[in-house]
């Protein structure tokens, strides 16, 4: 269960950082779970705290990103030693780079989805969409490593709850990678999209050739709007308030998803 009261300093800390004097290292978006913008507002992580001050992270951004993961723990009165559980929302290089670098710091593991582990583990994307020639092309020059290879502790599963700040369940939503996930926390009734949908400058779908399978991507993300939310968070672009469950429905509706 997240704490639903904060001390005056504490509340006096999270206003400043989210008041625009300077770069903000962390986003307050409910009691006890943070953004953290690790390029501004378009590549984004996140902190859930416990009410017994263990730390769990999710996604580390690109490979310069893993120290601005580790400083945003200070930001909010933590350290690497309060994380006891680390999580990808899927293989890419632009969530994982900045992975090893902050298992290194806590000394702990990864959790990823099963379908994604592999690729995780060995440092490298999942297959582009060929019917795509973006795609294709980028499967052609990719080849090697895409980021540091990544310990991996446990291999996630669809509807699985972790326990982490009263439970975080995994929603498993493939195609842009084939163990993407999304993460819903009841407890507060937010939401983290992973790359199912974007927020940049408005809703939208990721980059299709950068996805595994797009039709597919586009398929799944039907789940989000069946989902029972008051703040979406995405890990490209800002969080939506004010019923972004409805917006996020809209959304589907144009593109004739669902």
């Amino acid at each position: 269960m997240l704490p639903l009261t904060r001390s005056l300093p504490s509340l006096c800390r999270e206003e400043h950082l989210a008041s625009g004097h300077g770069p903000a290292p962390v986003v307050p978006l409910v009691p006890g779970i943070w953004r953290i913008p690790l390029l501004r507002d378009f590549v984004n992580g996140f902190i859930l705290r416990d009410d017994d001050g263990q730390v769990t992270l999710v996604d580390m951004g690109v490979k310069s990103s893993g120290p601005k993961v580790i400083a945003a723990l200070g930001a909010i009165g933590s350290a690497p030693s309060d994380v006891t559980r680390l999580v990808l929302t899927h293989a890419h290089p632009d969530h994982a780079g900045g992975a090893a670098h902050v298992a290194a710091r806590t000394g702990r593991s990864f959790d990823v989805h099963e379908d994604d582990a592999r690729f995780a583990r060995e440092g490298t994307s999942p297959p582009r969409d060929r019917s795509f020639l973006l795609g294709r092309l980028f499967d052609r020059v990719a080849g090697g490593q895409a980021f540091t290879p990544v310990p991996v502790e446990r291999e996630l599963t669809d509807g699985e709850v972790l326990p982490v700040a009263g439970g975080l369940r995994v929603v498993h939503t493939p195609g842009h990678s084939p163990g993407h996930i999304s993460l819903l926390h009841e407890d507060s009734r937010l939401l983290i999209t992973g790359d199912a949908i974007f927020n940049v400058r408005r809703l939208r779908w990721p980059i299709r050739a950068f996805c595994t399978d797009f039709a597919m991507t586009k398929r799944t993300a039907a789940v989000l709007g069946e989902l029972d939310y008051d703040v979406a968070a995405f890990t490209h672009g800002p969080e939506l308030r004010g019923n972004p469950r409805e917006a996020i429905r809209g959304f589907l509706a144009r593109e004739r998803v669902g």
